[in-house]
């Protein structure tokens, strides 16, 4: 047994992590990340590279002040969530507000730097004068306030643009609605959700719930957003449009066919993100269209990095199928994420026609190569 400090960004506010000690052993799975940690990565302020979107660390469920909890004190006497409603269907306020009710996906997927409504279900009324509590989205491991991937929500009595801030706009019965607005420059990908409770003995948090997990991408339709379109054809057409027109041959013969982006059907939305898991890009720069476009850009060709489509030019598809049987993006990207490995075959058309996919799913702007004729 040995003493260490509680290594957790989930804190209250005002609360220093260097005052909260615990008496505790290093669990199986802490052993086994110590293992996974390479020699020069093992410093004490180290903290290993977090490039993926997938992985994830455990987050306690109970963290108590002394790190034992007096005898006597039962949990049902605290308030304790029961149930949190994320309004995620497609028919509900936050995809028809998002522009994101035609993903084939039931979780809930939003846009950041705007407003959006979720409901806590409580085992008692909640009672502002004594009771505190906030949200946490979290995404990939080793979790950190300062590089985004750890964002604490707090409870503020009007929201601002451009920050992170949650306000209750109906408290009754045993339910707390509220409205969330995420930042507008906030890492795009798939967060995991916690409601955190705080008590006199420590803080009691939600359990790991893949249904409360929350998409948050691009928003073309923020002003504070980079990715800003001030105009509602052009959004319309490269963001919401799932159909279009690819300009492909030589400069004196020039064609065209039509090509299905398929951004909104089931998988695409995590195959785009596997992308980046693949690429090893680190999730603090996610949030930056120029870093995800250049990434992308590069790893739709399969040279050197492993991407999704190895291309040829010289009428041998061995193992694979022509470049000019593929009429979208779907297959390919599906294809990709479920086997990881590179798909046979491509050219410049279905590079551009599959990057396009990715874009929509990211940056959200695809005007600008729409046609290829060269290699």
């Amino acid at each position: 047994v040995k003493l260490r400090r509680n290594q957790r960004n989930y804190i209250c506010p005002g609360e220093k992590i260097s005052e909260r000690f615990i008496m505790t052993e290093p669990t199986a799975t802490e052993k086994e990340k110590q293992k996974q940690i390479p020699a020069d990565q093992s410093g004490r302020r180290t903290v290993p590279p977090n490039v993926s979107n997938t992985e994830e660390d455990e987050i306690p469920t109970m963290e108590l002040t002394g790190g034992l909890m007096p005898r006597g004190v039962k949990l049902q006497d605290f308030l304790e969530v029961q149930e949190v409603n994320l309004f995620s269907r497609e028919y509900e306020v936050n995809k028809q507000d998002h522009h994101t009710d035609k993903y084939y996906n039931i979780k809930l997927i939003v846009r950041r730097g705007q407003p959006f409504h979720i409901r806590i279900d409580f085992n008692r009324p909640y009672n502002p004068e004594k009771d505190q509590f906030w949200i946490e989205y979290v995404i990939g491991r080793y979790p950190q306030t300062n590089k985004g991937t750890y964002i604490q929500v707090p409870l503020v009595t009007e929201l601002e643009s451009g920050k992170w801030g949650a306000k209750i706009t109906q408290n009754e019965n045993n339910s707390v609605s509220l409205i969330i607005m995420s930042a507008p420059n906030c890492i795009v990908g798939k967060f995991r959700m916690y409601v955190a409770v705080l008590t006199p003995h420590g803080i009691l948090r939600t359990r790991r719930n893949p249904d409360t997990d929350t998409y948050i991408l691009f928003n073309p339709w923020c002003a504070e957003d980079a990715v800003f379109l001030d105009n509602e054809q052009e959004r319309q057409e490269y963001v919401l449009n799932d159909l279009g027109i690819i300009y492909f041959g030589d400069p004196d013969k020039i064609r065209s066919r039509s090509w299905n982006y398929g951004q909104f059907e089931e998988g695409i939305l995590d195959a785009c993100l596997y992308l980046m898991d693949r690429a090893k890009l680190d999730l603090s720069g996610r949030g930056n269209p120029v870093k995800i476009s250049r990434v992308g850009s590069a790893m739709i060709n399969s040279q050197d990095d492993q991407g999704v489509l190895v291309g040829s030019w010289s009428n041998v598809y061995d193992y694979g199928v022509p470049p000019s049987t593929w009429t979208g993006s779907v297959d390919i990207l599906l294809e990709y994420y479920s086997s990881k490995e590179s798909v046979r075959y491509g050219q410049c058309w279905v590079f551009a026609g599959v990057f396009n996919t990715c874009m929509y799913e990211k940056v959200c702007n695809k005007n600008n190569i729409l046609w290829h004729g060269r290699g």
